[in-house]
């Protein structure tokens, strides 16, 4: 369900990440991709690729929750773990599952990307099952590891988010400094959570940001382009600014996430479970 409601929200941020950019032109909006997807293809157009987006739920989300909880568990065997090993434990799920869902996440990719590319580098792919067996008719299984590790780097990075660390470091911010320009002093309270988890989901998408663009880009090229050469390359065509594209979507979808997850955390001492 939350793959089928966030599912344009990819699509755009894919579509803003691999577009390519022509000189002196102004970089297109978020609301002017999705305008221009809606006028050249429908509406339908902002869920194509959903077939590769719940794929990639059941292989990159299913193995990095459930390894972390596994680690989480064998770890509280012995008493309370370590925020340490905790946050080792959350690398090491992250990185599974980035492992687990490369293959989806590269369908998703050049099935989202394929509106704004060239028709003659266009893939065609009709579903994330026949994109995966075109993939590795025409590039072999080697081709599965496309952008792997970006995607592992990726991936460790937006499993680490849900740990409670850039949360904590904005609201213990904010409640030992006044607001400089308001003047005004955050009590222990929703404001508070509101204030700290919105810069936390900002905190998060701006980290993840590099390493999702360059994955995106890797992953929608039937090239051998290294990592190196991707980066050198749009680098030298767009600036550091690339290093940013999509961001607004990829904030917008999660935004809301981080900032109901921290809410809902910090309530949790006045919530009464029903007992059985």
């Amino acid at each position: 369900v939350a793959a089928c409601c966030t599912h344009p929200l990819d699509v755009t941020k894919v579509r803003m990440q691999t577009l390519d950019s022509i000189p002196g032109s102004k970089r297109p909006s978020t609301a002017a991709v999705i305008r221009s997807s809606i006028s050249h293809s429908g509406f339908r157009s902002l869920y194509v690729g959903l077939s590769a987006s719940l794929m990639r739920q059941m292989s990159y989300s299913l193995v990095r929750l459930g390894a972390y909880e596994k680690m989480k568990a064998h770890l509280s065997q012995r008493g309370k773990p370590s925020t340490a090993r905790l946050l080792l434990a959350a690398c090491v799920a992250g990185g599974l599952g980035g492992i687990a869902g490369n293959p989806a996440d590269i369908i998703l990719v050049r099935m989202t990307s394929d509106l704004v590319r060239p028709p003659e580098k266009r893939y065609h792919y009709s579903n994330a099952f026949a994109g995966l067996i075109n993939l590795i008719r025409e590039e072999g299984f080697q081709g599965l590891s496309r952008g792997l590790g970006t995607n592992i780097f990726r991936a460790v990075l937006m499993n680490v988010r849900h740990l409670c660390a850039p949360y904590d470091f904005f609201k213990a911010t904010l409640l030992a400094n006044r607001l400089p320009i308001m003047d005004y002093q955050f009590r222990d309270n929703l404001p508070l959570h509101l204030a700290s988890s919105c810069l936390a989901g900002m905190f998060a998408t701006t980290v993840c940001s590099p390493a999702d663009v360059i994955r995106s880009r890797l992953m929608a090229s039937s090239s051998d382009g290294s990592f190196a050469h991707v980066l050198s390359h749009s680098l030298k065509e767009e600036g550091i600014r690339f290093l940013f594209k999509g961001w607004t979507p990829a904030f917008i979808r999660l935004g809301p996430n981080t900032v109901l997850m921290f809410v809902f955390y910090e309530a949790r001492p006045f919530i009464s479970w029903p007992r059985n």
